[in-house]
């Protein structure tokens, strides 16, 4: 009598992707549908579209206003633990509605 077991098929494993708050409607959104603004070392606040700058991070979402939610509720002053002049907010505007189409 032959008691081996035949080897089950395995499923393939799904990978999760990773996902982070928005700082401006703060829900849960999968990284890559994100903009990363980052803080250098040198304290300059940047967008980075690459996701890979050396620094602190935020997340905002690309529609719904939500860097004008974020300079409203301080989103960005939190995550940074700085202040962040209006200028740079302009700047993110107009970065975000020039690159990524925002609404």
């Amino acid at each position: 009598m032959n008691t081996t077991k035949k080897p089950q098929p395995q499923a393939k494993k799904t990978r999760r992707q990773p996902v982070r708050r928005c700082v401006g409607c703060g829900e849960m959104i999968d990284k890559a549908a994100l903009v990363r603004v980052a803080l250098d070392k040198t304290g300059a606040i940047n967008i980075d579209p690459t996701g890979k700058m050396h620094g602190r991070a935020a997340y905002l979402c690309t529609g719904t206003g939500c860097l004008q939610k974020a300079q409203k509720s301080k989103g960005l002053e939190r995550s940074f633990k700085r202040f962040v002049p209006p200028e740079i907010y302009e700047k993110l505007t107009s970065i975000l509605y020039r690159d990524f189409n925002c609404e």
